[in-house]
């Protein structure tokens, strides 16, 4: 039986190290959130006040519909201001601080990523598992194959598999230049573990959670067979809330194109 608390009751230590580890979070001292036009863009305002990003750039985004979906995230906090449930804010950070500047090195991890895609290495055994691959993957192959002009070869196991500089070509050539979609689908394709996933779910080959299922075919197997934790559930649900974001991004960028 665990020991109880001064209080009384009755103490998890795993969470009550958690509570601990959490850092103090900021009161909401604004009224109002929404976005409005400034310097070719829409900025973020907590009634008057112009949002900042960690480098102290101004969180602005190129459409109104994606200010005002970033707003939106500032407008639904409560008592305090938790950028655990804004992922679309930090999502926006990222691009402002870290891609704008530099889009080629996120590019190119992109590439890096479909060089050794998720979707090239498959299981021999068991049947039920290769199927499930064979289901979910083989359709974003074929269609990266007739739409993007990028055919690439599939093996077993994780000896690496070399693919053709013309597939590699066409996959570089998909990849958007423009930073917040570029953000937006680096952000996809690390969360997914797949370049050509994330590029689906960017031309809307998949929906989002066609796009998640499909990244998750062999976590779901082995947690069919060996059971799941909670901690594990509660990770993932925040990556699936990290990737709607992207979804979010790239959107409403494509809309606005």
């Amino acid at each position: 039986m665990a020991e109880p608390t001064n209080g009384g009751s009755t103490a998890n230590p795993i969470e009550a190290t958690r509570r601990m580890a959490r850092p103090a979070l900021p009161r909401r001292f604004y009224a109002q959130a929404n976005a409005a036009g400034e310097a070719n863009a829409y900025a973020v305002r907590l009634d008057d006040k112009t949002v900042h990003t960690p480098a102290h750039r101004t969180l602005a985004a190129p459409t109104l519909a994606l200010g005002q979906a970033i707003a939106a995230e500032w407008q639904a906090q409560r008592d305090v201001i938790d950028p655990a449930t804004m992922p679309l804010t930090r999502l926006a950070n990222v691009i402002i601080d870290g891609v704008a500047d530099r889009p080629q090195p996120v590019a190119d991890e992109i590439a890096k990523y479909a060089a050794s895609d998720l979707l090239f290495y498959r299981a021999a055994t068991p049947s039920e598992l290769v199927e499930r691959q064979r289901r979910h993957w083989d359709p974003v192959l074929a269609w990266a194959g007739e739409v993007l002009g990028a055919r690439f070869a599939t093996g077993e196991g994780v000896v690496h598999v070399a693919q053709s500089e013309e597939a590699m070509a066409a996959i570089r050539a998909a990849i958007p230049g423009e930073p917040w979609s570029l953000g937006a689908l680096h952000a996809a394709t690390t969360l997914m573990g797949s370049a050509l996933l994330a590029l689906a779910l960017a031309q809307r080959r998949l929906s989002i959670e066609e796009a998640w299922q499909a990244a998750h075919v062999d976590e779901d197997w082995n947690m069919e067979q060996w059971g799941c934790d909670a901690l594990a559930l509660e990770r993932r649900a925040t990556r699936f809330a990290e990737l709607r974001a992207a979804a979010t991004v790239l959107d409403l960028q494509r809309a606005f194109r």
